[in-house]
C-alpha cells in the first residue's frame, strides 16, 4: 500500500461472524426478537455472499495494478486494518459512513451487543490501488455480481490510524479480542 491509495472493501464486514453467530446463538437471537427469516439468512452467509475471496482478488488484480490486499478474519475488519497499516508502515484514514455493512449483521450484533466491526471478517477483501483505478476495480467486481465500496485513504504513517464519523474524526477503535470470542466467552 501507499500513501494516497484509495482503500476499497467487498461484499461487507462480519459475514463469517455473522453466520457462526446465527447458526450457533440463535436461541439467543429468538430471545432478542431477531425473526427467523434473518436467522435463516445469516446462517447461509457462509455461502451467500460467501466467505472465499479468490474471485474478488483475481477480478480486482485482473482490472488494475492493485498495490495491496487483505482478508479481514479474526480481529474483523478492524484488525485487518490495523494489520494492513502496520504492514505497510502508513497510517489510514476511514470513513465509517460507507462501511458495508450488511443489514443481517447489523441485527445479529445489535442483538447480541456486539460490534460488527471487531467481529470476524471473512468474505470480505480489503484492496488498495491508486485513486484514479477505484471506479475500474469496482466497476469489474460488479460486473461479476460482487459489491465493492471505497472506504478510505492510506496516509503517512503519522497520521495515525483514523476513522471518521459524523462527531468528526478520532482513533480507529481497538478490540483487546474478536468480538466472536467475547461473546462466546461470555456464555461460560
Amino acid at each position: 500500500a501507499r500513501v494516497g491509495d484509495s482503500i476499497i472493501l467487498t461484499k461487507g464486514i462480519a459475514i463469517e461472524g455473522t453466520s457462526i453467530l446465527a447458526r450457533e446463538a440463535s436461541d439467543e437471537l429468538r430471545e432478542a426478537g431477531v425473526s427467523d427469516g434473518v436467522i435463516d439468512t445469516a446462517k447461509e452467509f457462509l455461502f451467500t455472499p460467501g466467505i472465499s475471496v479468490a474471485r474478488d482478488a483475481q477480478i480486482a488484480t485482473g482490472a488494475a495494478n492493485v498495490h495491496a490486499m487483505h482478508d479481514p478474519t479474526e480481529g474483523g475488519v478492524v484488525g485487518a486494518l490495523l494489520e494492513f497499516a502496520t504492514g505497510a508502515n502508513l497510517g489510514l484514514e476511514i470513513d465509517a459512513s460507507l462501511l458495508p455493512i450488511l443489514p443481517e449483521s447489523q441485527i445479529v450484533c445489535d442483538a447480541l451487543g456486539l460490534d460488527p466491526l471487531g467481529l470476524i471478517a471473512s468474505g470480505a477483501l480489503l484492496v488498495t490501488v491508486t485513486p484514479e483505478d477505484v471506479s475500474t476495480v469496482i466497476t469489474a467486481l460488479a460486473d461479476e455480481g460482487i459489491s465493492a465500496t471505497e472506504i478510505g485513504r492510506m496516509t503517512e504513517r503519522e497520521s495515525g490510524l483514523k476513522m471518521r464519523t459524523r462527531d468528526g474524526v478520532g482513533d480507529l477503535p481497538r478490540f483487546e479480542r474478536d468480538e466472536l470470542a467475547r461473546f462466546f466467552g461470555s456464555r461460560d
